[in-house]
């Protein structure tokens, strides 16, 4: 039985389009998986926002990954207090233990505040 082939022949290509949208999340600002899913899918022709998260676990940590969040605000699953501490020293608004999405999210071409 031959192996399938990996489901993401260029994994670096895909790694590095979501690190460079993530760069550009300016600060007091947030973008949830599945927005930059979107605009990498556009670049790629491929992509979830599980794959998003995926990539962040592995390679985020040289980016600001406390500014990618799931749809409803939630924060990074292990490392919410931390994501906390920085978001609302960049200012971001919350909800009980969630970034205030109306105010906070960013789309690239977006003015920032």
């Amino acid at each position: 039985m031959t192996a399938a082939p990996p489901r993401d022949e260029k994994p670096g290509e895909y790694v590095e389009q979501v690190l460079d949208v993530v760069e550009d999340i300016p600060p007091g600002r947030v973008m949830t998986y599945g927005m930059i899913a979107e605009i990498v899918r556009e670049r790629t022709g491929r992509g979830s926002a599980r794959t998003v998260g995926t990539v962040m676990a592995r390679y985020g940590s040289a980016v600001p990954w406390h500014r990618v969040v799931a749809s409803d605000g939630r924060l990074p699953p292990g490392h919410e207090a931390e994501a906390t501490r920085r978001l609302r020293a960049e200012g971001v608004a919350f909800r009980g233990e969630k970034v205030a999405m109306a105010a906070a999210r960013w789309w690239p071409g977006e003015e920032s505040d």
